[in-house]
């Protein structure tokens, strides 16, 4: 087993109500994402709430959803987002997010066996967002390895 797994958080404003037409193909296509996310190599866990969903969390603003996740590897990740029918929804994001001026992703490593909280990774993509990808908060584009040094700050 690794010492370390990947979480992400990625945010969207929603263009619409997330029950209203604008958004219909995108919540109609949700389930099948998510069963493909778990069913994907290297997939640890994700946030939902008791209906398997976690469009109803918004910590950050009212029209704001969130998606985070857990994965044992940037490889991993970067396979589920790339690689599976999940390109096709990725693709047409535009359609119903409006585009964020800032940093609306974020990555970092957590010991394996523990749960990122929806405030560390605000605190995370804030990090992200005021001194760009570094060890404590990065991008796909610009990846940082776990490393120990990492790891035991992450668990002290």
């Amino acid at each position: 087993m690794a010492d370390s797994h990947l979480a992400q958080l990625n945010i969207a404003r929603l263009r619409a109500p997330i029950d209203s037409p604008v958004l219909a193909d995108f919540v109609a296509r949700l389930p099948e994402i998510h069963d493909l996310a778990e069913r994907s190599p290297g997939y640890v866990w994700r946030l939902q709430d008791d209906s398997g969903d976690a469009t109803a969390f918004r910590p950050f603003e009212p029209d704001v959803i969130v998606n985070l996740t857990v994965w044992e590897s940037i490889e991993s990740l970067r396979a589920f987002v790339y690689r599976t029918a999940h390109l096709e929804p990725m693709r047409r994001r535009r359609e119903w997010f409006v585009p964020l001026d800032a940093e609306h992703l974020v990555l970092w490593w957590i010991p394996a066996g523990t749960l990122p909280s929806i405030e560390e990774a605000a605190t995370r993509l804030e990090a992200l967002r005021r001194n760009g990808p570094s060890a404590e908060a990065f991008t796909l584009r610009e990846p940082f390895p776990a490393s120990i040094d990492d790891r035991r700050s992450q668990t002290a």
